[in-house]
C-alpha cells in the first residue's frame, strides 16, 4: 500500500505538471499516447485503492454524479462588472478622471486582451482548490465548482498554503465551439448562440461528465492573497508562478497614448486568434493607487473595457418563419433584406427560439443590429427601436406544425417547441438526409431535391422505405433519367454493407452523435444487443450519460422505430459490426493526431481520413498543441496560421499520399 500512495503521488504530480505545460504554456513535451497510459495506470490505482485517492487528482476532471442544482454562494468581495470606453475619447476621459483623482501627470497601466467569456472566481484553502463561483450579480453567484474541477486549464492542487481567491475567464475555441454545435446539430438540439454562451450552458450542467466532454479552457486575470504585492503584474506574475494560465499578451504602458497605440494593433489581429476577444481591458497598474482611485456602486474607476467596434451591419426583419428539425424542434428564423457583412451575403438569421425573440423585443418589420457570432454565424443583436413606424408586427409562434399541421408542443421546463408527428413530412425529409449522410450510410446522390422529391411524392415516409424503391416509381420523377436512376438504386443498395457504427449514426438517436455510436459499436457486436440493453448497462459504458442512456432505450422501445427498422431488416442492410482487419499499411502515423483541412483534389475528405486510420493515427477537427500533422488542402483557412503557431508537421495532398504509400 505504501508503494502504491507513492506511485499515485508521482504519478499525480506527472500529470498535473504535462497538463500544465499543455494548457499554460503550450509546450508539451509527451504525445498523447504516453499522457494516456500515465492516466491509466493512476486510474488502475485508484480503482484498486480508492481511500487513497488524492484531491488534486487529475482523474477528478472527468465528472462525477449528477447534481441537483446549484447553490448561490455569496462573493467573498464584491465581483463588479467594468465600465465600457467605446473610442478613445472615452479612453481619454477615464485617464484624466484617474490622473485627476491621484493628483499625478501620468499614470503606469497594465493593458490586457479582454477574453469573451465567463468570469469566475476560484477559491484556494491550504493548496487545495476549494470551490468556484460564477460572477452571478456581483454580490452572489451560482456554485459551479463540481464543473469547473473538469477544466484541465485550472489547477486542483498549488504550491501556496494562504487562502487565496483567482478570478478569471472561462471560454471556449472557436473550433471547440464549432465541434460543439456540430454535435448538437447532428444530434436534433438546438445549437448556441456563440462561444459565449456556449460556456455559460457548459458551466450549468446538472451532470459535470457533460461539462469534462467540453474543452473549456481557463485564462487568469486577477488575484487576492496575503503576498505584499505592489502592482497587478506581478499579481499576474505570481499566477503565472502557480499554474495558472495568463494571456501572455497584457503589457504595461506609462501613459494613455501608449495604451492607445497598444489596443489599435489588436483591432485587427484579434481576428488571428483562436478565440473571442471584444476588447481590452485597462488597469490602473500599481494596487495602492487601484484604493485611492476607489470604487463607484457598480464598476472599479480604476478599470476601463475598452470595447473593439464590432463587425455589424443593419438591415430590416422582412419576416420571421419557423423552420422544422430533423427531431421536431422548431427554430424562428428572422428573414433579412440583404446585405453584406464579413465577407458574404447575409439574408436569414437564425432567432433560436421563442425566449430569444422575447429577450431581443424583435418583431417583423424593424431595424436590426446583426453581426456574425465568432465571424461565422449571423445573429440578430439588438433592434433599433427608435426607427420603428408603428406598422411592426409581433412573431406569434404557430400553434401548429407549418410542414404537417399538427399541434405543437412544449414540454414543462424546456425552451423548445416540438412537433411530435413523427411522420411530419419535414421531420422525414431531414431524418433521411441525415441517414444518407457521409458519416452515416453515406448515399452518394440523396441529396436535399431528391429527398424532397421522394417524400413529397409520396414513395418514401421513412429511410426504411429507400431499400425498396423501384426503377419505376424513380425514373418518373422530374429530372431522373435512366443513369441517374441507376445510380441512386445503386448507391441505395451499396450502403447496406455499411458497418454497424455508421447505421447507428444514421438511425439519429437524440443526443448522440458520431462519437456516442462509436463507443456503442464498440459495446456492442449487434443492433439486437443494443436493443436489449437496460440504461443501467449502458450508463456504465464510458463516455454515456443518464441523459443518452435514457435517450437510447426510449429510441428503441419506440414503436415507430421497430417498424423503420423492421423494413431495414427485411431489406438485408447490415446491423453487426464487422470484424475489424489488421491494416496492411506500415503504421506512419502510429500514436499521432492528424488534422485535415482545405478541399482535397484527388480524393473525398473521408477516404483521407480512412487512410490516417489505418496508418495508426487519429483523426482531430481542430489544430493544437497536441496536433503532430495537418494534411493542406484548397483554400486551408485558419487552421493552417494556427498549426504553423504551434510548429505542427505541414503536409500538402500529394506529400500526405506519399507518406502513406511509402509505408
Amino acid at each position: 500500500m505504501k508503494a502504491a500512495e507513492k506511485r499515485m503521488s508521482e504519478l499525480t504530480r506527472e500529470i498535473n505538471e504535462h497538463n500544465y505545460r499543455y494548457y499554460s504554456e503550450g509546450n508539451p513535451v509527451i504525445g498523447d499516447t504516453e499522457y494516456d497510459r500515465l492516466v491509466k495506470e493512476l486510474k488502475d490505482l485508484e480503482e484498486k485503492f480508492p481511500l487513497l485517492r488524492r484531491p488534486d487528482s487529475p482523474t477528478q476532471r472527468v465528472g462525477g454524479q449528477p447534481i441537483d442544482g446549484f447553490v448561490t454562494v455569496r462573493h467573498l468581495r464584491p465581483m463588479l462588472s467594468l465600465d465600457n470606453g467605446y473610442s478613445r475619447e472615452e479612453v481619454c476621459d477615464f485617464d484624466q478622471r484617474v490622473r485627476k483623482l491621484l493628483e499625478v501627470a501620468q499614470v503606469e497601466y497594465t493593458v490586457e486582451l479582454k477574453i469573451d467569456g465567463v468570469a469566475l472566481s476560484l477559491i484556494y484553502q491550504s493548496g487545495r482548490f476549494l470551490r468556484a463561483i460564477t460572477r452571478g450579480d456581483g454580490i452572489q453567484g451560482d456554485d459551479v465548482t463540481e464543473n469547473v474541477r473538469t477544466i484541465s486549464a485550472i489547477p486542483l492542487q498549488i504550491d501556496y498554503t494562504d487562502p487565496i481567491e483567482v478570478r478569471g475567464e472561462a471560454y471556449l475555441s472557436h473550433d471547440e465551439f464549432a465541434r460543439i454545435n456540430h454535435q448538437r446539430e447532428s444530434e436534433g438540439e438546438p445549437v448556441f448562440v456563440n462561444p459565449r454562451n456556449a460556456t455559460a450552458g457548459s458551466l450549468k450542467q446538472l451532470d459535470s461528465k457533460e461539462t469534462a466532454r467540453r474543452k473549456i479552457l481557463f485564462f487568469a486575470w486577477a488575484g487576492f492573497l496575503t503576498e505584499d504585492l505592489k502592482e497587478h503584474r506581478l499579481v499576474l506574475d505570481f499566477l503565472r508562478k502557480h499554474r495558472f494560465p495568463v494571456n501572455p499578451q497584457s503589457r504595461v504602458f506609462k501613459g494613455i497614448d501608449a495604451v492607445m497605440e497598444y489596443c489599435n494593433s489588436w483591432e485587427e489581429q484579434r481576428h488571428t486568434l483562436p478565440y473571442d476577444t471584444d476588447g481590452m481591458v485597462i488597469k490602473v497598474n500599481h494596487l495602492a493607487w487601484q484604493d485611492v482611485v476607489g470604487f463607484t456602486s457598480k464598476n472599479p474607476r480604476w478599470a476601463l473595457a475598452y470595447k473593439f467596434p464590432a463587425e455589424q451591419a443593419t438591415t430590416r426583419v422582412k419576416d420571421i418563419v419557423v423552420q422544422v428539425g430533423r427531431l421536431g424542434t422548431i427554430t424562428p428564423i428572422a428573414e433579412l433584406e440583404p446585405v453584406f457583412l464579413s465577407g458574404s451575403t447575409v439574408s436569414r438569421a437564425s432567432l433560436h427560439n421563442q425566449d430569444e425573440i422575447k429577450r431581443l423585443g424583435v418583431k417583423i418589420g424593424d431595424r436590426v443590429f446583426i453581426e456574425k457570432a465568432g465571424e461565422i454565424i449571423p445573429q440578430v443583436i439588438r433592434v433599433i427601436a427608435e426607427l420603428r413606424t408603428g406598422e411592426e408586427t409581433d412573431f406569434v409562434m404557430p400553434e401548429n406544425c407549418p410542414a404537417c399541421a399538427s399541434r405543437l408542443h412544449q414540454a414543462e421546463g424546456e425552451v423548445a417547441v416540438r412537433c411530435l408527428n413523427i411522420r411530419c413530412p419535414a421531420q422525414v425529409k431531414e431524418r433521411v438526409l441525415h441517414f444518407a449522410g457521409r458519416d452515416a450510410m453515406d448515399i452518394e446522390g440523396l441529396g436535399t431535391e431528391m429527398v424532397t422529391a421522394l417524400v413529397d411524392k409520396g414513395l418514401i415516409s421513412d429511410f426504411g422505405d429507400l431499400y425498396f424503391l423501384t426503377y419505376e416509381k424513380v425514373i418518373e420523377l422530374d429530372r431522373m433519367a435512366k443513369k441517374s436512376t441507376e445510380n441512386i438504386l445503386a448507391a441505395i443498395a451499396k450502403s447496406k454493407e455499411r458497418d454497424l457504427v455508421n447505421f447507428l449514426f444514421g438511425l439519429g438517436i437524440r443526443h448522440a452523435g458520431t462519437r456516442a455510436a462509436e463507443i456503442l459499436a464498440e459495446n456492442f457486436f449487434t443492433l439486437e444487443e443494443l436493443e436489449q440493453a437496460p440504461a443501467e448497462k449502458l450508463i456504465t459504458l464510458r463516455e454515456i450519460g443518464p441523459v443518452l442512456a435514457e435517450s437510447i432505450v426510449d429510441f428503441f422501445q419506440d414503436a415507430e422505430t421497430r417498424k423503420v427498422i423492421g423494413k431495414l431488416k427485411i431489406a438485408g442492410v447490415n446491423m453487426v459490426q464487422k470484424e475489424k482487419k489488421a491494416s496492411t499499411r506500415k503504421q506512419v502515423f502510429a500514436g499521432k493526431s492528424v488534422v485535415i483541412t482545405g478541399i482535397l483534389e484527388g480524393m473525398a475528405r473521408s477516404e483521407a481520413e480512412r487512410l490516417v486510420k489505418e496508418s495508426g493515427g487519429r483523426v482531430s477537427g481542430s489544430v493544437s498543441q497536441k496536433t503532430d500533422y495537418l494534411v493542406v488542402g484548397k483554400d486551408p483557412g485558419s487552421k493552417l496560421d494556427k498549426a504553423r503557431g504551434f510548429g505542427v508537421k505541414i503536409l500538402t495532398e500529394e506529400e500526405f499520399l506519399e507518406f502513406v504509400r511509402g509505408g
